[in-house]
């Protein structure tokens, strides 16, 4: 279902949800992990998928919702795998930080190349590369149509990027937080590993935690049910299907307070 408001002489396009989920969106933080850019390669960049989600970004950016981004950066490097190399796990986790920032930066040219206004903030700033993170200066970006990109997680070591995500969602007053992976929703158990498993619809964030369903870090998952930030969990590699979910399909699973 699509409303139509306007400001000035210029009507903007507002993408609801389905009814059921009874919320309007205009506002969301997506988070993609960093291996989703790696595609079929074990490291690294792959572009082709680097365009899939610029892709998938434009498609909802072209319907009037503005949208946040958080990338992770563990298809360069991971703090935690470093430390069990002998890394010191904090430095481990800022060189895991500056992953993020160079995914960020992929993603901010794909974005460019098609068209769409980006801009990308960071918890750890480089000059004359990227910009620190302060929330107001990030929501004056997304009112004015840009894709923000914010790299670099929390800024502090041991804290993932789903911790990050759930906290920039939380400053910028996001709808939702929309987290994409490889599968489509939370399920009972591990579908690539179990059969059996069946997927659910909606949880509330306390059955998540009864059930001990892997669905976010701890800390991530514990920012969002406080703030009372819904959270949707979808597969982020299908084709339209961010579009179709914010157009009222039944796509993923959404995890909510009650």
């Amino acid at each position: 279902m699509k409303g139509f408001g306007f400001e000035g002489l210029q009507c903007k396009i507002i993408v609801y949800l389905p009814q059921n989920f009874g919320m309007q969106v205009k506002r969301i933080l997506l988070k993609f992990s960093g291996e989703s850019l790696a595609g079929q390669e074990s490291y690294g960049l792959d572009y082709q998928a680097v365009n899939h989600f610029a892709e998938e970004i434009k498609s909802v950016v072209d319907q009037g919702v503005e949208v946040g981004v958080v990338i992770g950066g563990g298809n360069i490097f991971r703090g935690v795998k470093g430390a069990g190399k002998g890394f010191d796990r904090r430095q481990g986790d800022y060189m895991g930080m500056l992953a993020t920032i160079i995914n960020g930066m992929a993603m901010q040219n794909a974005l460019e190349s098609m068209g769409l206004k980006v801009k990308l903030f960071s918890s750890l700033e480089i000059e004359g590369v990227v910009e620190k993170i302060f929330f107001k200066k990030v929501v004056e970006h997304l009112q004015k149509g840009y894709v923000v990109i914010l790299a670099g997680g929390t800024g502090n070591p041991f804290f993932t990027t789903d911790s990050g995500a759930a906290l920039r969602a939380v400053e910028i007053k996001a709808d939702a937080l929309i987290k994409g992976t490889r599968v489509d929703g939370v399920y009972t158990a591990d579908p690539e590993k179990d059969p059996t498993a069946t997927k659910y619809d909606e949880l509330t964030f306390t059955e998540a935690y009864e059930r001990n369903l892997n669905i976010m870090d701890m800390t991530a998952f514990t920012l969002c049910k406080e703030n009372n930030m819904t959270v949707y969990v979808y597969n982020a590699n299908v084709k339209g299907n961010l579009l179709k979910m914010l157009s009222g399909e039944k796509i993923g699973t959404r995890i909510i307070n009650k």
